[in-house]
């Protein structure tokens, strides 16, 4: 049984990221979505919210499991005896940065290994951090995050804004 942990922040979830899980999913037993718990970032939605977006997203997967972590990776792995993560690429830009975190993964624990896939050319362009751009300057952006996460980031949007004293 291939148990792979498919890694990131997921604020918002993205059709990309969720391109990847679908994808990843038909490669692996059992495919973890593992939702970072970055104390470094101040995201748009809590763990809990990102958490819940990705298993409403993923219910129709029956080998896909969300969880929450904070962290090391190889940590994680080892807590959820996986030995493969998954990542997506965009660009260039992506393996280069994806690389030497896969080679410092896999010298801080010899049994994770990291199996890249190339995004969709219609997603290639797609950031969680395009999408809120996006959401904050009122553009549409229900081509770019799963139609149940559209009126979750509109409403994220509204409440910063109200926050800022701008509406």
């Amino acid at each position: 049984m291939t148990r792979a942990i498919y890694p990131g922040s997921f604020d918002p979830v993205t059709l990309g990221h969720l391109d990847i899980i679908r994808r990843a999913s038909k490669t692996v037993s059992e495919l973890i979505v593992g939702v970072l718990n970055n104390g470094g970032k101040t995201p748009l939605f809590t763990i809990e919210e990102r958490v819940e977006m990705l298993k409403e997203v993923t219910k129709d997967l029956p080998n896909v499991k969300v969880m929450s972590f904070s962290g090391l990776l190889v940590d994680f792995a080892k807590h959820t005896d996986s030995n493969l993560v998954v990542r997506g690429l965009r660009a260039i830009s992506d393996f280069d940065y994806e690389l030497q975190m896969a080679q410092t993964n896999r010298k801080m624990n010899a049994d994770v290994d990291t199996m890249f896939l190339a995004t969709s050319l219609e997603y290639a362009y797609l950031s969680s951090t395009t999408v809120k751009e996006v959401a904050f300057c009122d553009g549409n952006i229900s081509e770019f995050v799963p139609e149940p996460v559209v009126e979750k980031v509109q409403e994220k949007v509204r409440l910063a804004r109200q926050k800022a004293g701008k509406e």
